[in-house]
């Protein structure tokens, strides 16, 4: 078993993220280390609203977070958002890997640890 450290995302976002067509992932808080290399980002299909919220979903990229920067209302595109709010900050993910087979992983909210037989 693999240790990672992982991210929800909301679904299509998790699989945008893994066409590398989401190129930013916008958060109202940042991790308190970086870099953040080998995150694995798990779609799920609903908003986590309390620390205690988790689903059952899959597993769909490992990516890298090198820096995070204030979002900036010209940033809409490469966030796939609908559309811009301050106060947000703008995860720049890079080295993106596609996970290739589904993976059931658990979905919780902030970035915590999984195990995984990953090949």
């Amino acid at each position: 078993m693999q240790q990672f450290l992982a991210l929800s995302v909301v679904a299509p976002n998790g699989t945008r993220i893994a066409q590398s067509v989401k190129t930013l992932e916008v958060r109202s808080w940042v991790p308190t280390e970086l870099p953040l290399k080998d995150l694995l980002i798990v779609e799920n299909q609903n908003f986590l609203i309390n620390d205690s919220d988790e689903e059952e979903e899959i597993a769909v990229a490992l990516v890298d977070v090198v820096s995070i920067h204030v979002w900036q209302n010209d940033e809409i595109e490469p966030a796939s958002a609908t559309g811009w709010s301050e106060g947000y900050f703008a995860w720049v993910l890079s080295n993106v890997r596609p996970v290739k087979q589904q993976l059931k992983v658990q979905a919780k909210r902030k970035i915590y640890q999984v195990a995984l037989d990953f090949p």
